[in-house]
């Protein structure tokens, strides 16, 4: 018998929300109109797609005040960092300016003999599988080139974030996107991957584990269906010599701790030189020890719960696991009383850890972050390209040269300097090994969700 799928909200426990998920044959219903409704959808002009589309985004700014409210409920984000506004609306705005030279066709004759040039075609139907850590921000990665490009869009949101589908649909609904071209399903793991096995979309965008890319990937084999995958990671900074030590401490620690450490490019270990090894670490000990955690809904609360309790399980576990193999934690929880066992969870910082740890070399997606001196440049790059991951990593230095020279040598899909934790439209987010593949953002976000089809054109003459 079908269950309903909960929302357990990681404020107080209860359930939040509670949904049932649609039937196989519901499920291709949506599927199938999502198909029918696409080809009006691409004969529209280009134009009048983006207007519909920001106009969507300008509908999900009214419901702000909502929205903030119920991320709070859903996933635990302080109500003080005011939800996800400010990326969907620069994305959209970016996406939307750059969409008509994207998708512009590539002439390569135009003469009285010959019309050659290559168009972008929109794929058909795109499936979106969003996560719950920054769920307006992950679908708008895909949503907005994919339904701008042509497309038709199916998006099926974690049971941690059910309620942000029902908004986006919502709030495009209202701007005049029509029913069939957007929609918002809910869906359980068995017809999820009966629909990606019997060809249903065109396109799969996933973001998730690396569990779950993998079952996506056994879903679509042999379909020849398009996958974008992001999936884990461990992304590391960099502290070299010469840098910033304040400006590194604000970033890094910032990039490990906020959200609750829930970030895909989170950082989640750090490297110093030892020239500034203790003062870095003395200065990112007064950093976490000045955070609050508490209630989201408190004013003051700048660390509110993990999502659900079994992620703050996974923190404890591979923190436990670390001190008992010798590191050591430099955060008392008693400075936390918030922290209850559940998903209520103290920050921590760990030193005198090593490779062998899980918490250095397993996600951990939660607020915690280990600490390792290193001699210089060499053993840092070695460290860094230790893990199975490969979304971004962060070096700090005044020397642009260098960082250039050693991102080239790391094994990641973006290389920041004096930066982290960021996503900037105009370029690629992408990753490589465990952490996936595929590209959102900036115009090669376009190339995802379309295809090129060639004209030939040979004209007759006398």
């Amino acid at each position: 018998m079908t269950k309903p799928i909960q929302l357990i909200s990681p404020v107080d426990g209860r359930v939040y929300a509670e949904r049932m998920p649609l039937s196989l044959d519901e499920a291709k219903a949506v599927a199938a109109r999502a198909k029918a409704a696409q080809p009006a959808w691409a004969a529209r002009p280009l134009a009048e797609r983006i207007a519909l589309v920001k106009a969507g985004v300008a509908k999900l700014n009214e419901m702000k005040d909502r929205i903030v409210e119920e991320l709070a409920w859903q996933m635990g984000r302080p109500t003080r960092f005011g939800g996800e506004f400010g990326g969907v609306n620069d994305r959209t705005a970016y996406m939307s300016e750059i969409a008509e030279s994207a998708l512009a066709p590539t002439v390569v004759e135009t003469s009285d003999r010959f019309e050659r040039r290559i168009l972008r075609e929109p794929v058909g139907v795109v499936f979106i599988i969003a996560p719950w850590n920054y769920p307006y921000l992950t679908t708008i990665n895909t949503l907005v080139p994919a339904l701008i490009a042509g497309n038709t869009v199916v998006l099926k949101h974690a049971s941690q974030t059910l309620l942000v589908g029902e908004r986006l649909a919502e709030a495009f609904h209202a701007a005049g996107v029509p029913a069939d071209v957007f929609q918002n399903v809910v869906l359980d793991h068995a017809t999820t991957e009966a629909l990606i096995g019997a060809r249903a979309f065109n396109f799969v965008n996933f973001t998730g584990s690396v569990g779950g890319g993998a079952t996506i990937e056994r879903a679509a084999a042999g379909t020849f269906t398009g996958l974008g995958l992001e999936l884990g990671g461990k992304d590391p900074g960099y502290v070299r010599s010469d840098a910033d030590l304040d400006a590194a401490v604000d970033s890094l620690m910032d990039g490990a701790m906020f959200n609750a450490g829930q970030c895909c490019c989170g950082i989640e270990r750090i490297y110093v030189h030892d020239s500034l090894y203790d003062a870095f670490v003395e200065k990112a000990v007064a950093w976490v020890k000045a955070l609050k955690l508490g209630n989201p809904f408190d004013a003051d609360s700048t660390l509110g719960p993990m999502a659900n309790v079994r992620f703050a399980r996974v923190v404890r576990e591979q923190v436990a696991e670390a001190i008992a193999a010798g590191a050591t934690p430099l955060i008392d929880p008693a400075l936390f009383p918030a922290d209850d066992g559940g998903a209520y969870l103290a920050p921590q910082i760990l030193v005198n850890v090593s490779h062998d740890m899980r918490v250095m070399k397993e996600e951990s997606f939660g607020p915690v972050v280990g600490i390792m001196k290193v001699s210089g440049d060499e053993e840092a790059i070695g460290l860094m390209n230790d893990s199975p991951y490969g979304l971004t990593c962060s070096i700090w230095t005044q020397d642009a040269e260098a960082a250039a020279a050693i991102g080239a040598r790391i094994e990641t899909g973006t290389v920041f300097m004096n930066r982290c934790d960021y996503l900037d439209p105009a370029l690629c987010w992408t990753g490589c090994k465990d952490t996936g593949r595929g590209a959102a953002l900036s115009s090669l976000g376009y190339m995802s969700v379309t295809r090129p089809k060639s004209y030939h054109l040979k004209k007759v003459t006398k």
